[in-house]
């Protein structure tokens, strides 16, 4: 028979446990150990990303760039914005100054034709007509000024150029007359009344312009004597009489 003792399992003394423990490590442990050569981390410091090897500057350079960029988008945004305000204020001044421009220009042959008919009688024929006949001119005539007035109220103004100077901006010269007690280009006649509304020409007035005119007055040419002359007399107010004269001219080709 065996002895029991040599099936007992050897038994392990306490000191040895202590050496098997040190000789045992974690995975963890040897796979956060830096290798030879490479300078350990603190714990929680992590490598720089490739896109941050070039340092803080370089990302703040980043910044600022896109600051202006977004400031530049914003200042035209604005300026966009208030030129869009702008126009549209003045489309709305034009809307409510001009709105009448085609109603108006129609009805200019309105007082035109109370004008003709205000035109057919002489002060003479007027003075002779029976009183019903002055009566109508009159309420014509009235019926003219409040025509006029309600047009200068909305904007359109009379043009009434007698006497002033032919203007290719405001006229329009339907012939020419010779009259030699006005200048040339002067209105002798207005056809028919021009109409303004606002700054804008309505109609052009329709006129009659002078052709001809007084001639300008001839300017004093100085001869060669009256130059020779002046050049000779001798200076009153000094006594060198070599000194030129103020008005003579000085010969240059000697």
């Amino acid at each position: 028979m065996s002895d029991p003792k040599d099936r007992e399992e050897p038994q392990t003394d306490g000191p040895t446990a202590p050496e098997s423990a040190e000789t045992a490590q974690p995975a963890d442990a040897a796979a956060a150990a830096p290798a030879d050569g490479e300078t350990p981390w603190a714990e929680g410091d992590q490598p720089a990303a490739e896109g941050e090897a070039a340092g803080p500057e370089a990302r703040i350079g980043e910044l600022e760039a896109e600051v202006a960029d977004l400031k530049d988008r914003l200042l035209r945004a604005v300026a966009d914005a208030e030129n869009t305000r702008k126009r549209a204020e003045r489309d709305k001044q034009d809307a409510s100054k001009y709105a009448m421009t085609s109603f108006a220009r129609d009805i200019l042959s309105v007082g035109d034709n109370m004008r003709r008919a205000i035109d057919t009688l002489s002060d003479d024929d007027r003075a002779s007509a029976p009183e019903p006949i002055r009566n109508l001119i009159e309420g014509v005539e009235m019926t003219e000024r409040e025509f006029l007035s309600v047009m200068e109220r909305h904007g359109v103004k009379a043009i009434n150029p007698h006497g002033e100077k032919f203007d290719p901006n405001l006229h329009q010269a339907m012939f020419e007359a010779p009259d030699p007690s006005k200048p040339a280009g002067t209105v002798l006649e207005v056809v028919a009344t021009g109409y303004v509304i606002g700054d804008r020409l309505l109609r052009p007035a329709m006129v009659g312009v002078s052709k001809g005119g007084p001639a300008a007055a001839p300017e004093a040419v100085a001869t060669d004597a009256d130059t020779t002359d002046a050049a000779d007399a001798p200076d009153e107010n000094s006594g060198d009489q070599d000194k030129p004269s103020p008005g003579s001219t000085i010969d240059t080709k000697a």
